[in-house]
């Protein structure tokens, strides 16, 4: 098995939780916030947790979607581990999904000057703009996910770092091992099905499009027979097989997430047929499971633990000048593969 790492993209949009991190907690809990005690720096991070050049205390407030969703819990727990191993105080919101009550925490604790740092995933972008513009005015530094024409900008802003995930990065490496497990397997030649997240998801349609170029140019003359929008799992594993029921000499499954490549394997099973080459953007347990035993070619996944290591460490250098312009970031991408 083998594993590639792509062009260094950094952090992002946070929807995946740093469980390897979960062990560094040590959180208690008021009201609706959860704060760390501060613990000294480490040496291999020095720099970035030194103390910074501003009078800002040394204390993140990060802003998730909300704590119901097992993967923003997860991440808060993290990101709350990581920033006290690194001497900062960090405080959890909860805004229940609600932009209104986000937009609402996220001021009070800017007003209340306890803020050294924002890191906030934006429920509703829009509804932030003011609040980016009233942390530029106080000098706190910000990480926000999106791109700066989502807040009203035209361009990089002074103390404000936007980070994103890179789908057309991602659609890219699925359909070059897509492609690379035909040439490799079928001879350059298959009959291929695409698991395509449903319309209005985010970067649906750059994921889309790059996947399809990217099979197109690494094998040559193979096409996508027909494509099912993916719910979960269990859809997927029905729309499969009544695919395959229309198509029966699918052989090639490429899914733009786990619960979509997931299901197609059942239905493969299900109808006693053998799938040769699958893949997929997601890159779960059990999807990597899959890939190191064979069952499945390939796996392109999102590395959220860095991603959040690095939003932290950015978010440390920049409060040293948070009146220098934040840098534009994106979701490091690492590609598993059962090819030797």
């Amino acid at each position: 098995m083998s594993t590639i790492r792509l062009h260094p993209m950094r952090t992002s949009l946070a929807v995946g939780a740093a469980t390897a991190l979960l062990a560094l907690s040590a959180c208690s809990s008021t009201g609706g916030e959860t704060t760390t005690s501060e613990s000294p720096a480490s040496s291999a991070t020095a720099s970035a947790s030194a103390a910074p050049a501003s009078d800002l205390p040394k204390t993140l407030v990060f802003a998730p979607l909300a704590l119901s969703i097992p993967a923003m819990q997860g991440l808060s727990e993290g990101v709350t581990g990581y920033g006290g191993s690194q001497g900062w105080e960090v405080i959890v919101q909860d805004p229940k999904l609600d932009p209104a009550t986000q937009v609402q925490q996220v001021t009070e604790v800017l007003e209340s000057g306890r803020a050294g740092a924002l890191w906030i995933i934006a429920i509703a972008p829009a509804s932030m703009t003011d609040v980016l513009h009233a942390a530029q005015e106080k000098g706190v530094p910000v990480l926000i996910n999106g791109v700066p024409a989502d807040y009203g900008f035209d361009g990089p802003q002074a103390g404000i770092t936007f980070d994103t995930i890179d789908y057309e990065a991602g659609g890219t490496a699925l359909g070059e091992q897509t492609g690379m497990c035909i040439n490799e397997k079928l001879g350059g030649e298959g009959t291929v099905i695409y698991g395509a997240s449903p319309a209005g998801t985010a970067g649906k349609e750059e994921s889309d499009a790059a996947f399809l170029a990217a099979l197109e140019a690494t094998a040559p003359g193979v096409e996508v027979v027909q494509t099912w929008d993916i719910t979960d799992r269990a859809a997927s594993q029905t729309d499969v097989g009544s695919i395959l029921q229309a198509h029966p000499d699918v052989d090639v499954v490429a899914a733009a997430n786990d619960e979509g490549v997931l299901g197609a394997i059942g239905a493969f099973k299900a109808a006693g047929k053998e799938l040769t080459c699958a893949t997929d953007f997601g890159g779960n347990d059990e999807v990597l499971a899959l890939v190191e035993d064979g069952t499945m070619f390939a796996t392109v996944a999102l590395q959220f633990e860095q991603d959040m290591i690095q939003s932290f460490d950015t978010l440390a250098e920049m409060q040293m000048d948070p009146t220098a312009v934040g840098p534009e970031l994106t979701v490091p991408l690492e590609v598993t593969s059962s090819a030797s």
